[in-house]
Order: C-alpha cells, then structure tokens, then sequence
C-alpha cells in the first residue's frame, strides 16, 4: 500500500455563495484525501487589496497517497470546476485552495514551495491552522501556527464565524404538526446501497440494497431523512470488528438504532445482498460460482426486536400440465401406427417428455421468535435455505454446464414437473423436516414466482405461517393463517 502523508490546506472564497464553495470545495478533496480535520469559519478583509468583498477562510487537516505536486494539480482541477479563473493575482474568486504543508517537505523550485512561502505572513491562514494543527512545528522556521500568529500581532481582522458551514435552521421542520394528522404506517428511505461484510459468509465483503422505515406518529410532520443513513454508517462501525455478524442481525441492530434515534414507536429493516456459494457441475465437476441473495428483515420498537433471514434462489421450472397433453397426443400416435398400448405405456415411462420450462425463483424466510446475540451460533444456515429452495423447483440450474450436465439437467427437470403451487409446499415440508427442534412459533414464509414462456404472465403462490401450523396442516389438521406483518407485529407488541 502506497505511504501516506500529512496535509494542510488553506481554503478561501470571497466570490459567489462564499460557504457552499468551502463546503463543495472540501467534498471535492476527499476524492483523494482523506480529511481528518476542519477548522471553524473566519471572515476577514482581503489582506491586499482594499475594497474586495470579505473572505471566508478555514484551514483542512487530511492524509494523502498523492505527491506533493499530484496535490496541487489536484486542488488546481478542483478550483477550475468551482469557477476560478487565474488571469491575475488577487482577483475576486469563488474558491483558493493552498497547500501549506506536506509532512515536513521542505522545498524550493520554480513549480512548488513547501511550506507555502506566505503562511507567516497570513493572520486569516494561521488562525484556523492554529485551531486543528496547534502543536505543528513549522521546518525551517521552528514555530508553531499561534507562535507565528503572535508575532504579526493581534489578529483584530479575523472574526470566527458562529454559522461556520452549517445551514442555518431557525426551527426543525420534521418536528412540527402535520396539516393532516394522520399515522403513517411507513416513512423512510428505499433503495440505499452499502457495502457490508458478513462473517458467517467467510467474512466477504457483499453489495447490500437497504430499504429503512419508521412509524409516523400523526402529531409529527415528517421523519428525519438523513439519520437514516447515518445510523447505518454506525451501526455497520459497530460491526466492522465483530467476528459473528449476520445479515440478520445487521438488521436488527439498524432497526434498534431507528427506534431511538427516529423516537419511533416502531422501525423496520430489509437488507438484500448477493453471495456466492462454490457448486460443482452434475456430471463434469466443473467448480463455478453461483450468485444467490440473502435477506434479512426485522422490526423493532422501544422494548423489543426480531429478525428474520432469507434466501432467494433461482432454478428450472417444468409444467405438468402441458407435459400431460404431450404423453396423451404421443401415446394416440403410437397406438396409431400400430405400437400396442402396453409397450406404448413403457416407452413414455422411460423417455422424458417435453413440456414447457419456466425459470424460477423461490424465496424461503425464517423468523425465530426470540432475539439472538451477535455472537450466538445461527440456528438456520442460509446455505441450507438455498439448498431447500434449489430442491423444490424441478431442477437446479448453473451458469457453467458442459453438455452431458446441460443434458442431465434438462431430464431431471422433466422428471420432476411441478407447478408453482407444488414448489411452495416443498419449500415448507423441506424446511420442516430439515429442522425438527425449532420452537413452533418459528415463522416460516415460501414464495415462488415462475417467469413464463408461453404466455406474458408470471404465475406466483405462497405460504406463511407459524412452524407448529404447518405441522398440523402436515399431519392432516387445520393451521391458522400467519403474516409476515401479523407474525412481526405479535413479536414485538405491536
């Protein structure tokens, strides 16, 4: 990894919105430096020639793999963006970048000069220097930025402004009583995209779509946006060093933090993100990498919090329906050119029949009914969900087949015709078999969408319930109907 090294900075504008050019200047550098420190806001008079429009200065502490002259290029290249144009010195300008220091660089050539020759000189420079960088030595001339500052005098043009970069709000707007006082059951953010790191996953890094929502109270007018995000910035900080974060329990922890942050009666949390799980090809072995996605949701109010985790799975779909049709019209032309109805009945029990295929898509999610730790053990493996999913379609697909697996594949799906109905019930009679010790109100939700190839629809069915439903149904009683919105509600006492 390259060096990195320390940098201070000088930021200045007397020309134009003189506070949204600091501020889109300083998000400008952290292309390629990471800031580490900004000064308060100063206003003050510029310091050669009279009768310009006042300047707002702060000074930027930050840490870079650029040299010191891929700095200025790039603070150049930001100043030409923000407008300024460098006919002459001193001229009115939206935005004047200096680099001041560069570690302890001391330079002298036609095309830079470290430490930048006119600090000493410059009240409205050290002052904000001497708030971020006050025990910095300056190389050569062996004086800190309030050492300097001392002896120009009292630094009486250099006024701290109060508002600094901060936007002025005289009242907080998301506080206030709606016009219409009604509850919202949803208020929040979709479709926010971060990078997180799993450790049950072999700790891999995986693209995660996010969808955060609170209940709005009808006394409150909105929900404040912006915290949003910033609690998923902490709360995925709080994981970056655990040893055991879930997917799940990602969730979980952002509704938690909505709830208090938001003061929400209740939050909800869906992460879906993609991983990879290692297969090898039916007949040829060949090792490829299969994408699956992984969810996790969960609910969350002041006492109480549960979470679910899921899998999304994609695989070969053979209609029943239409290979029926295809045995009756071959059967008819068999016994129709003189094959007897015994041997015709034999050969289309040994060969497989056409019909037509649908790619599908099953989805598996399973709540426990109590919270579990970080640290705890899962007591579902997504990689087995993808496993239950894959075998209740009629057939797994891949995205590397050599032809004998392409041909293993196509007649093990039309030895299995199912329909999107019979994909869902053996998603629920898999997951119960595979896990027998799950307490019963386990929540278990299967959905299966099959893309159609004969006609423009898609056929869809699903299932949710509570575990000791679906066993009654299975041993031959009657379950009760279960929602995911009813099942979360009842967790946590809503």
């Amino acid at each position: 990894m390259p060096e990195s090294h320390t940098v201070y900075l000088a930021l200045g504008s007397n020309l134009g919105d003189r506070q949204g050019n600091l501020i889109e200047a300083i998000q400008s550098l952290r292309a390629n430096i990471q800031i580490e420190q900004v000064s308060s806001v100063y206003e003050s008079a510029d310091a050669y020639v009279p009768h310009q429009p006042a300047f707002l200065n702060v000074a930027v502490k930050g840490a870079t793999w650029l040299d010191p002259r891929d700095v200025i290029r790039f603070v150049y290249r930001i100043e030409r963006r923000l407008g300024r144009v460098r006919r002459e010195r001193y001229l009115p300008r939206p935005i004047d970048i200096d680099l001041l220091a560069y570690d302890d660089y001391v330079v002298a050539s036609a095309d830079l000069t470290l430490p930048h020759p006119h600090m000493a000189e410059r009240a409205f420079t050290l002052v904000p220097l001497a708030e971020i960088a006050p025990d910095w030595v300056h190389p050569t001339l062996g004086q800190t930025p309030g050492q300097m500052l001392a002896a120009l005098g009292s630094p009486d043009g250099v006024r701290r402004v109060e508002r600094g970069l901060a936007a002025r709000l005289d009242r907080d707007v998301q506080e206030e009583t709606p016009s219409t006082r009604l509850r919202l059951d949803r208020a929040g953010v979709t479709g926010l995209q971060r990078i997180i790191r799993l450790s049950t996953m072999k700790n891999q890094l995986y693209h995660a779509h996010l969808n955060l929502f609170v209940e709005l109270d009808a006394e409150q007018k909105g929900a404040h946006m912006s915290r949003f995000s910033d609690t998923v910035e902490e709360v995925l900080d709080e994981f970056a060093g655990s040893e055991a974060a879930t997917i799940e329990s990602l969730a979980d922890r952002v509704a938690q933090q909505l709830v208090t942050g938001q003061r929400a009666h209740r939050a909800d949390v869906e992460i879906r993100a993609h991983f990879p799980m290692s297969k090898h090809a039916p007949l040829s072995g060949k090792l490829t990498q299969e994408i699956y996605t992984l969810i996790g949701i969960a609910a969350a109010t002041p006492q109480r919090s549960v979470s679910i985790i899921g899998v999304e799975a994609d695989g070969i779909m053979a209609c029943p329906c239409a290979q029926d049709m295809v045995r009756t019209a071959a059967r008819e032309r068999l016994i129709e050119d003189g094959i007897d109805i015994a041997t015709a009945d034999r050969v289309l029990d040994l060969v497989p029949l056409a019909t037509h295929n649908q790619r599908g898509r099953g989805t598996l999610m399973v709540g426990l009914p109590y919270p579990l730790r970080p640290t705890d053990p899962p007591l579902v493996r997504a990689q087995d969900l993808v496993e239950i999913v894959e075998a209740s379609m009629s057939s797994e697909n891949y995205d590397l087949l050599k032809r004998p697996d392409e041909l293993f594949v196509v007649q093990k799906a039309h030895r299995h015709p199912r329909f999107v109905e019979d994909a869902v019930r053996e998603m629920l009679c898999n997951f119960v078999e595979m896990y027998p010790d799950l307490p019963d109100d386990t929540y278990i939700a299967a959905r299966q969408v099959n893309l159609e190839t004969i006609h423009k629809h898609e056929v869809f069915a699903e299932r949710a319930g509570r575990l000791v439903d679906l066993r009654e149904e299975l041993r031959g009683g009657v379950g009760h109907r279960t929602t995911l919105e009813m099942w979360l509600s009842q967790q946590v006492g809503t």
